[in-house]
């Protein structure tokens, strides 16, 4: 999830075929390499206006499964990538404004809510959304940027290579949310694709894993091909219950208000664009 958020992925050529090859061309970078690498990777991502519609499959270790509707409206602004986005709880509808980059935020308001929308703290970060794995700190991605990286060098991450990088969080993070020691997060040597992030508890453990499972390509008349993030599954490492974000349909080059992609905005309610692109599981 560079491109959302979690949840957009995007790259400008088609995946190559995993092969002992392809493995074997790619050499590991390094420091200074390694961090122009992660720097060009934050700038990544669709341009304009996009909407993606999703569903949450909820996959429990124990009991059964459950679908949840959401929606996503992206765009850039001179920070970073900016989103937001409607999940369809049982009280209504959650609605979130995601601002990613190095002042980032996050700002939640339920539909049926009379006040102004909440900026959320570390702490809230965490909390499930509509009571799945997926939290807005996955959303909101802040260890992108932060600035104490070590680039660990080249790996297997489904069936391609992969750089390597441990990111650590701040200090005030840390006094704040002691919890989260580091975040690692692997990018495809080739495309500098995001395949995998994991969240790292006490000792190094992994925690929580989120993997990119599959993108899809559009066919844009005027602009050629643009790849974006078809399904990721996000796993808790402890309770090993799972949930797959799955787009079920997209739509690129809207044009969409300003003023949706603001805290106030939240009050109003978007309408999904017509003509949108079915994307089959």
């Amino acid at each position: 999830m560079a491109g959302v958020v979690l949840a957009v992925t995007n790259t400008s050529a088609q995946r190559a075929p995993a092969t002992p090859d392809n493995y074997g061309n790619a050499r590991p970078l390094t420091q200074a390499q390694g961090r122009e690498i992660l720097e060009a990777f934050r700038t990544k991502g669709i341009a304009g206006y996009y909407f993606l519609e999703f569903q949450l499959r909820v996959l429990p270790a124990r009991g059964p499964e459950r679908l949840i509707a959401g929606r996503l409206w992206g765009t850039r602004n001179p920070q970073g990538e900016l989103t937001r986005v409607e999940v369809d709880t049982v009280g209504g509808e959650q609605r979130l404004l995601i601002q990613n980059g190095p002042r980032p935020g996050v700002w939640s308001r339920s539909a049926e809510a009379t006040g102004p929308a909440t900026e959320l703290g570390e702490a809230a970060l965490f909390e499930p959304v509509a009571l799945t794995d997926l939290t807005p700190f996955d959303l909101l991605r802040p260890f992108l940027y932060w600035s104490e990286v070590d680039y660990q060098g080249l790996t297997r991450v489904l069936g391609r290579p992969a750089h390597t990088f441990l990111l650590k969080p701040p200090a005030a993070f840390v006094t704040k949310y002691p919890v989260l020691t580091g975040v690692r997060v692997y990018l495809d040597s080739q495309y500098q694709a995001l395949v995998k992030t994991e969240y790292l508890g006490a000792s190094g453990r992994v925690v929580k894993s989120m993997s990119v499972l599959d993108l899809k390509k559009l066919d844009l008349k005027e602009r050629g091909e643009q790849w974006i993030l078809k399904s990721v599954d996000l796993r808790n490492e402890t309770t090993r219950n799972k949930t797959r974000f799955q787009v079920t349909g997209a739509a690129l080059d809207q044009e969409f208000s300003p003023a949706s992609f603001t805290p106030a905005g939240l009050a109003d309610k978007l309408a999904a664009p017509a003509g949108l692109t079915r994307i089959e599981p």
